[in-house]
């Protein structure tokens, strides 16, 4: 063959560093010969408690249609989540995970000629997302690790057409107030689309939590993404929703997938979003574990980013020795964390987990360790 196939694909897919996730727990187990019982996985900002008994009688309960289509439309967890937040249901989109559903806002209202503005440390599935579309991708630095809303709003440009906002921010756990928020919106352009993913918001504390979904009749270019994968405990069902103006809902809905949330997913989010004691425990896990990891990492000396959610971002490399290869270190002693360098622009730090407290206890001894080595 003459020429390369890949060449047929438009430069800027062809450019994309593919999307990275946390290393399994079997991948390790096969490359280094470990015990899979032995090793903890704080990678993927999952919940460690698993999920909660109403959503399990759900799954077990919808078993026996496996064999059938799931709704297309999603009625049935459309109408809880329209009911919930008191919206239409015509405003509701449902994915295969909040990252599906930001795929479909790039799909929907991205392309070439058009641009994104987005921080410096942002979810990676923002410029991933913009440049599978050819879109231009405007990058704002941070401001202590967090977004600068104020330079993101003046970074805003005739060809802009989406802003993309993570509250609290991952990888840096950073969080930006409901008033400052407000006050942006207030200066974006109606023309300009505001994504706000809100993926961790259930591990905020309750003071903390501004109440984004009322802004929409006042915003009707704001867009909200929330997940079932983290403190419901849903990761490995994929479901995720947007709450938007119905004309936006609509666009998105055009360009999404039939089928695109399964039957179990579906059915064991509309259980777990009911489910507010399963989820107020978790909170209330994590905030002990975030703490725990905290005050661990004091006591070697490390620094850290204050988080705001189920997550802790610290810096290890020290005296000569790099993130990468402390990460390595931990795989040997059976712990998977994220490294944060490359595309997240963090190369001396990794971003942990919070996990059960024995998870918790088992990676600071294993840090300890490794930076002492």
């Amino acid at each position: 063959m003459k020429m390369d196939l890949c060449d047929l694909s438009p430069s800027y897919v062809r450019s994309i560093a593919p999307y990275q996730p946390g290393k399994p727990i079997s991948e390790l187990a096969r490359e280094m010969g470990l015990d899979e019982a032995g090793i903890v996985k704080l990678a993927s900002n999952e919940n460690p408690r698993g999920i909660g008994p109403r959503t399990r009688a759900a799954i077990d309960a919808a078993l026996g249609d496996i064999a059938r289509y799931p709704d297309g439309n999603g009625f049935e967890l459309k109408q809880a989540l329209a009911k919930r937040y008191s919206v239409d249901i015509g405003a509701v989109v449902l994915g295969n995970g909040s990252n599906d559903v930001l795929e479909l806002m790039a799909l929907a209202f991205l392309g070439p000629g058009r641009a994104a503005v987005f921080s410096q440390h942002c979810f990676a599935v923002y410029p991933l997302a913009t440049q599978a579309r050819g879109a231009r991708s405007i990058v704002v630095p941070a401001k202590d690790y967090g977004h600068d809303l104020e330079a993101m709003a003046k970074a805003i440009d005739d060809e802009t057409y989406v802003v993309w906002i993570a509250n609290p921010n991952n990888p840096t756990g950073t969080f930006a107030r409901g008033a400052a928020l407000e006050a942006f919106l207030r200066k974006v352009p109606e023309r300009v689309l505001v994504v706000l993913d809100e993926a961790y918001n259930e591990y905020l504390a309750p003071e903390l939590r501004a109440d984004s979904v009322k802004w929409l009749k006042r915003h009707p270019n704001l867009v909200i993404t929330r997940t079932f994968s983290k403190a419901y405990g849903l990761a490995g069902l994929r479901v995720g929703y947007a709450l938007a103006h119905p004309s936006v809902a609509d666009v998105m809905n055009r360009v999404r997938q039939p089928f695109n949330v399964n039957s179990l997913a579906l059915v064991a989010a509309a259980a777990a979003l009911d489910d507010m004691e399963f989820v107020a425990r978790s909170y209330a896990e994590n905030l002990r574990g975030m703490q725990q990891i905290a005050e661990g990492s004091r006591k070697l000396g490390l620094e850290f980013i204050p988080s705001y959610g189920n997550f802790i971002t610290i810096r290890v490399a020290q005296g000569g020795k790099s993130a990468a290869e402390i990460y390595k270190r931990l795989l040997r002693r059976s712990v998977i964390v994220r490294p944060v360098g490359g595309g997240y622009g963090l190369p001396e730090h990794l971003r942990v987990t919070v996990g059960t407290a024995e998870e918790n206890d088992k990676f600071l001894r294993a840090l300890a360790a490794s930076v002492r080595e």
